[in-house]
């Protein structure tokens, strides 16, 4: 049997916004345990401890790092494969393990850290009916949409091509899609969800979206709907993709990138040898829904430096 090295989990990013009040306040509405730490605000979805993210103070919006997950076993491996392009920690940021640097600068850390990918496809389910002649509960049962995860997260690169060789080579993902140069979709080889990352085409590293993990279309609408009422009116959905499957909802945030509500998408499990496609845009990007904002794939990362 070959012996899989690749990383487990995406587990943990970081992101420079320019006020924290108004993180707090999106992430907040948006679902998620909001703890300030010091200068810094926590990530956490409720019921578990995992800190999925750390907001700090920056002059702008920027995505600083991200983190994967790896095994105690693969950490020498990764080490002596990673041994010509390792670097510095960078300033700010948090993290002990082995730090490398995407084909864009962004800095990338592998850590041993338990695994946090699903092991298998996650609950999907209708709600529950209210009684056997009423199937929906009025609104003011319905409390707050609560996400149980960190899905994936897609990033901006210069140049699709490149990125997908440099995560394939040098921790270990597969591609599971793509579209051209456009836009690529990649999983772990341990069994985790269609990805964990998506590849968008740009001029430079930034973040599109970070995606959440819910367990119905209900929910999906009722945390378009929470958002909307508290002011976050710019978004996306619902609808459905077709690469990996899953409903969603994007919530716009004050920064230009998004927070994706997503649910019921691909599982690829481990030791799978997934048959990837290149299928054109005009027929892979959303199977239905209302057709996206003029500026989704806009990187305002790079367009406000």
């Amino acid at each position: 049997m070959i012996e899989i090295v690749g990383v487990h989990s995406l587990d943990h990013f970081t992101l420079t916004v320019p006020d924290l009040d108004e993180a707090h306040h999106f992430y907040s509405v948006f679902g998620l345990d909001v703890r300030r730490a010091g200068a810094l605000l926590h990530l956490r979805t409720f019921g578990s401890d995992h800190v999925w993210a750390d907001i700090i103070h920056g002059e702008s919006k920027q995505l600083k790092a991200i983190r994967f997950g790896i095994y105690e076993k693969d950490a020498a491996l990764f080490s002596e494969r990673l041994a010509g392009i390792v670097c510095n920690r960078p300033d700010g940021v948090k993290g002990t393990g082995i730090w490398v640097r995407s084909p864009d600068g962004l800095p990338i850390e592998l850590a041993v850290v338990p695994k946090s990918s699903p092991d298998e496809k996650a609950h999907f389910a209708l709600p529950p009916r209210i009684s056997a002649l009423r199937g929906a509960a009025p609104r003011h049962l319905l409390g707050t949409v609560k996400p149980r995860r960190l899905a994936h997260l897609a990033i901006f690169t210069s140049s699709v091509p490149h990125s997908i060789g440099f995560f394939q080579d040098n921790l270990g993902l597969r591609l599971s899609d793509r579209s051209g140069d456009g836009v690529a979709f990649m999983h772990g080889p341990h069994g985790s969800e269609h990805h964990m990352i998506a590849l968008a085409g740009s001029d430079g590293v930034g973040l599109h979206h970070s995606s959440w993990d819910v367990g119905s279309i209900a929910e999906i609408g009722q945390g378009a709907m929470q958002m909307q009422t508290a002011g976050f009116s710019s978004g996306w959905g619902l609808g459905r993709h077709v690469l990996g499957s899953n409903y969603f909802y994007y919530a716009r945030d004050p920064w230009g990138s998004y927070a994706e509500y997503s649910a019921d998408m691909d599982f690829i499990p481990a030791g799978t040898q997934w048959q990837s496609s290149d299928s054109p845009a005009e027929d892979s990007f959303y199977q239905w829904g209302p057709p996206p904002p003029a500026d989704f794939s806009t990187n305002y990362e790079t367009s406000q430096s």
